[in-house]
């Protein structure tokens, strides 16, 4: 579901950029290199996935993209919710929008 936004729009929608390639590096390298591939998922914002020969792949991301991905999640839950999504995605995309000043509380008569 998390691709639901990457898949549907193309990545040329300001919103979904093109997705990175992942990272893939074996469990010993990853054990060796514990701190760089740390590093490197919470610097740029990337994914990492540790194979390992006799057990199944584990992917590493930073929480940030944990809580990215959790949030998405939760907003396209709702069938009514994603499809406001898709129309706001797609006037992004048209540029059918107009910009609006926010309204602060002090200032309204």
């Amino acid at each position: 579901m998390y691709n639901y936004l990457y898949m549907s729009f193309p990545s040329s929608c300001e919103l979904a950029p093109a997705p990175k390639a992942m990272k893939i590096v074996n469990y010993t390298d990853a054990r060796n290199g514990l701190k760089a591939v740390l590093d490197q998922v919470s610097d740029d914002a990337d994914v990492t996935i540790i194979t390992r020969r006799d057990g199944p792949d584990a992917v590493v991301m930073s929480k940030a993209h944990y809580d990215g991905i959790m949030e998405t999640l939760h907003l396209l839950r709702s069938p009514a919710n994603a499809a406001r999504l898709r129309v706001s995605v797609a006037n992004v995309r048209d540029k059918a929008y107009q910009a609006r000043n926010l309204i602060h509380p002090d200032e309204q008569a």
